[in-house]
This record gives C-alpha cells, sequence and structure tokens, in this order.
C-alpha cells in the first residue's frame, strides 16, 4: 500500500466528491483529514465552458428498466421455478411495459 504524500503548501491533496457528501459531516470529515474539497452542490448541474448544460440529467437505462419491472410481482417475488418460465414473465413485463408507453403516447398526439 503507498502512504499518501503529505500535503504541503506547494501540493495540496484534492478530493472530488459528489452531491450525496454536500452535507455538514462530509465538509467536516473533508476539512479534518486536510484535503481541498471540491463537492458538487445539490441541485448544481454540469455545465460547458459557455455555462450551458451539456445533456439533460437522466437515469441510467438499466436502473429505469429495473424500476418498472420491480412493479411486476411476479418477477418481485419469483414464483416460477423453472428458469424459462422466469424468462417468459420478464418479456411479457417488458411487452406490457413497452405497450402502455407506446398507448400512453399515442393518446398524446
Amino acid at each position: 500500500m503507498v502512504e499518501r504524500p503529505k500535503p504541503s503548501e506547494k501540493s495540496p491533496q484534492h478530493l472530488c466528491l459528489d452531491k450525496g457528501y454536500d452535507n455538514p459531516t462530509g465538509h467536516r470529515t473533508v476539512a479534518e483529514e486536510n484535503y481541498v474539497p471540491h463537492i458538487r452542490r445539490i441541485g448544481e448541474e454540469k455545465l460547458d465552458e459557455k455555462k450551458r448544460k451539456r445533456r439533460k440529467a437522466r437515469r441510467w437505462v438499466v436502473e429505469r428498466t429495473h424500476a418498472w419491472l420491480s412493479k411486476c410481482r411476479a418477477i418481485l417475488i419469483r414464483y416460477a421455478k423453472k428458469s424459462s418460465n422466469y424468462l417468459g414473465i420478464i418479456q411479457l413485463a417488458c411487452a406490457l411495459l413497452w405497450y402502455r408507453r407506446q398507448h400512453r403516447l399515442a393518446v398524446l398526439r
């Protein structure tokens, strides 16, 4: 294991953290360990050089899909003993999700 180099005036130690550490405990811990904090504020968006958003905030596709599928009880609590039946239930649930989405979009148009 490599020891952490001692921070000095010439080369201070920096620590980049996400929005989850934007709280008094996170700030206090960073200060106690003598790091230079770089903690993004809650509600602050990542901007480019012209102070514009790079892209819209979005959830990862996998996380979103799992969140949708978790509402289907047959998938959440695995009742099917055979893996082929379980795969069929997952495929049916995905087909229903897309059908409902297409129906909702058609109604809005």
